[in-house]
């Protein structure tokens, strides 16, 4: 087993031979890591940690801390994280509250960049990018494949929509439309469709259009929210996306970024 010797490993913490331990590191006695992990120096893993396999964990990340909340008291509550992720320096991911569901939860294939701040509860899914120091604050879900840009602060019980797009500089406190781009350009609201992302991710010319219409009859025709929803009803919601599109608006708990 390649764990340096000057990482301190508790006896209860489940790790495979596979696994790289690099110096300084520590790992918490309720700790599972998943097979070919990689932890390159000064790591630190505590509470009731899962990390799923081939995960690469950079130096002075801190993952499965306790919570920032005063209301945490030292509760079992634990933080999850999928397979093929990468935790880049110094970024700090929050474990659960029992108030808010009891797990923080990241899926695979992830990038977490340096300095970036994951809080208490929140649900990140899979294929996500965090920029350099984004900050979500507890409670806040990011949906697959969306991009959080560097110095982005979350607001609490915010959701961001999949394939979705924030610029850096942004401060998130309402939800963020699925496949969109959202900016702090003059003033944060979405500018639009995230072509170029949904192209990448390999969406139909068809798929573009019906998304593109539904766009434009939510940012630039001159109908409400609730008249551009009843628009695309009677249209038939063309795609199973503008269906979710749909669905994601009518759901929104804090409002949505138009």
């Amino acid at each position: 087993m390649n764990i340096h010797p000057t990482a301190i490993v508790a006896a209860t913490a489940v790790v495979p031979e596979s696994c790289s331990v690099g110096p300084y590191s520590t790992i918490g006695p309720n700790v599972f890591l998943g097979e070919d992990c990689e932890l390159v120096s000064h790591v630190i893993l505590d509470g009731h940690l899962t990390v799923g396999p081939r995960n690469r964990i950079f130096p002075f990340a801190s993952v499965g801390v306790a919570p920032q909340d005063l209301k945490y008291k030292n509760e079992p509550t634990r933080c999850e994280i999928g397979a093929d992720t990468i935790i880049r320096e110094c970024a700090t991911i929050s474990r659960g509250t029992v108030g808010g569901g009891g797990v923080t939860r990241i899926g695979a294939n992830c990038l977490i960049m340096a300095y970036a701040h994951i809080g208490h509860d929140s649900q990140i899914g899979n294929h996500c990018i965090l920029a350099n120091t984004a900050t979500l604050a507890g409670h806040v879900i990011v949906e697959d494949y969306a991009v959080v840009g560097a110095c982005c602060p979350v607001h609490q019980y915010c959701r961001i929509g999949k394939y979705s797009f924030i610029g850096g500089g942004t401060t998130i406190t309402q939800d963020v439309l699925p496949f969109s781009l959202t900016s702090a350009k003059r003033e944060t609201h979405a500018f639009g469709l995230n072509k170029i992302g949904l192209e990448r991710r390999g969406f139909t010319r068809e798929q573009l259009k019906s998304l593109q219409h539904a766009y434009r009859l939510f940012l630039a025709a001159k109908l409400n929210t609730s008249q551009a929803i009843d628009r695309l009803k009677s249209e038939g919601l063309a795609t199973e996306d503008v269906a979710y599109l749909v669905e994601f608006i009518e759901q929104s708990q804090r409002g949505v970024l138009k």
